[in-house]
């Protein structure tokens, strides 16, 4: 019953997404001209109406009313629902029985349309994730599927109920719920009533005067990161310090206690802000397939982090933690899609991207030729002859597209040791690096796409787990022999490339940075989601 508001899934992945279109409006308009007839035909078709007893609507429709004007504590945006005029219409009905049975179908119709629509917004969020350049698999349940859901709810569990079971299908989705109702009611604290002032010499530092002391320590207690029971010091001490570091540690900052301009500009983010960063990760992990196999590989792009997890009766287990670096932010940002991992080249060759090749290694050698043997590149020419002799016409031909430059395996290889293969469109991999000292890094993005491990060895060892032939030894063999050798897995194993600007861990809410812009690609499509649904032409529900 709610095709009006759902979008349809899009093609298995991974064409390429379209710019952000609003394909409900039209369907919209069509829809509210025959809200009113389709209400007075469900009223005469069905007088048992769901959310009426008699002449009166009932405990669920009260329940109902209830959860579409407490939406914002999920993240959701009550005016989608109409929550407002909905608790008007029900609230008359309740004390009036002078309502008619069509004005009564027509309402009982509108709370099914409006609460059907917040459970799928709820359990799968409201954007098909492809829309805005997402390519995941699709897990969306369709809208007779979801509309059932909520008939068999009504006589059984209730509208409570139901909506609980379908927000914990989320991972993470209470503690991210509490975050945000914890954010939402700082919203007035006067702490953020100005902003911080700048410190003398561009930076705070323990035993430093400074005029805001009191200002911070509020804000700081406010968020959890100091104790509130403190008292604003005199100057920075040693708590404050160690507060500061807390709060550059949930922030994804260099923590060395010191409020620079990092820290300040931090410092400064409300706590609207914050809970509006919160409701947008909230809306992605309702799309994010994280629990689609029984052990995946999930990296988060923004939190510069791999995760390998077994999935155990629908709870994340977690195996393996461990930094990574990804595609830079200005020009070759990682993809954000799903695969299956099938293969793990060991000692592997690099085949120079055609991009790569023309923009940064064909013109290096052509000003450094010593560079093609230091870093041990050769050609393989379209018949497949290798060639490792640098000249002119080698290049002239990679430039043409009618030979390629490859790396040997070995210490310089830019792979390093080892490649984990998931076949995409995108030609994105995970992969070991040459260079280690980068994952010491607060922000990793330095690749050209791809995804750097930083401990490839565990990430073997959990992939191979059901491989008892793959111990540890022969993989650091195999790593080390300077062979290239492609392996296929006995069992594929998702990779999940997501991003995730709000992460709780150990009971502490982390925030990080927008890295690639696509929260504010999705709040403006989130904001025109909600202004094409308000702007459509609304029955009266029978109101006075």
């Amino acid at each position: 019953m709610i095709h009006a508001y759902t979008e349809a899934a899009p093609p298995r992945r991974h064409a390429p997404a379209p710019a952000y279109v609003l394909p409900w409006r039209r369907t919209l308009r069509v829809w509210s001209g025959l809200a009113c007839l389709c209400a007075s035909l469900v009223a005469v078709a069905n007088p048992a109406l769901p959310w009426f007893d008699g002449e009166r609507p009932n405990a669920q429709a009260l329940a109902a009313v209830a959860l579409l004007q407490a939406a914002g504590s999920q993240g959701l945006e009550p005016a989608d629902y109409d929550a407002r005029r909905l608790g008007l219409a029900v609230q008359q009905a309740q004390h009036s029985a002078a309502t008619d049975g069509p004005q009564r179908g027509q309402l009982d119709y509108a709370l099914t349309q409006a609460v059907t629509r917040f459970m799928s917004d709820l359990s799968q969020g409201r954007i098909v994730p492809a829309r805005i350049g997402e390519n995941f698999a699709s897990t969306r349940r369709s809208a007779a599927d979801v509309g059932a859901l909520l008939q068999s709810a009504l006589p059984g569990i209730g509208v409570d109920a139901l909506a609980r079971q379908l927000a914990q299908q989320t991972p993470m989705a209470q503690a991210m719920a509490e975050a945000l109702r914890h954010y939402q009611t700082l919203g007035q604290h006067p702490a953020w009533a100005a902003p911080l002032p700048a410190p003398g010499g561009g930076k705070l530092v323990a035993g430093q005067a400074y005029a805001g002391l009191d200002t911070l320590t509020r804000r700081l207690q406010a968020l959890g990161d100091l104790d509130p029971a403190m008292p604003a010091p005199p100057l920075v001490d040693a708590p404050l310090v160690m507060a500061i570091e807390r709060f550059q540690l949930r922030h994804g900052l260099l923590v060395d206690g010191v409020v620079g301009r990092n820290t300040l500009r931090q410092l400064d983010v409300t706590p609207q802000q914050r809970a509006h960063q919160i409701a947008l990760t909230m809306e992605r992990m309702r799309w994010t397939p994280l629990l689609q196999a029984p052990r995946m590989i999930v990296v988060n792009v923004p939190e510069f982090v791999l995760r390998a997890y077994e999935v155990q009766q629908g709870q994340i287990d977690v195996k393996l933690t461990m930094n990574v670096i990804v595609g830079k932010s200005l020009d070759t940002r990682t993809p954000l899609f799903d695969e299956d991992m099938r293969f793990i080249e060991f000692s592997p060759y690099w085949n120079v991207p055609r991009s790569i090749a023309h923009k940064e290694l064909v013109p290096r050698l052509r000003t450094e030729p010593a560079y093609f043997t230091q870093q041990g590149f050769e050609f393989v020419t379209s018949a497949g002859q290798v060639v490792d002799i640098l000249d002119d016409d080698q290049l002239d031909a990679v430039m043409a597209g009618s030979s390629r430059i490859r790396q040997r395996p070995g210490p310089r290889n830019a792979l390093g040791d080892i490649k984990f293969i998931f076949p995409n469109n995108n030609a994105i991999f995970l992969h070991h690096t040459p260079t280690p000292r980068l994952f010491a890094s607060p922000r990793r993005d330095f690749s050209h796409g791809c995804v750097r491990v930083e401990a490839p060895v565990a990430l073997a060892l959990f992939v191979l787990q059901d491989d008892p032939d793959w111990t540890e030894q022969r993989i650091r063999d195999a790593m080390g022999a300077g062979r290239s050798r492609t392996i296929r897995l006995r069992q594929q194993i998702p990779v999940l490339l997501a991003y995730h600007t709000v992460v709780v861990k150990e009971g502490m809410v982390f925030f990080l940075a927008d890295l690639y812009g696509h929260d504010a690609t999705l709040a403006q499509a989130l904001q025109e989601r909600s202004g094409s649904l308000r702007h459509t032409a609304i029955p009266d529900y029978g109101l006075r």
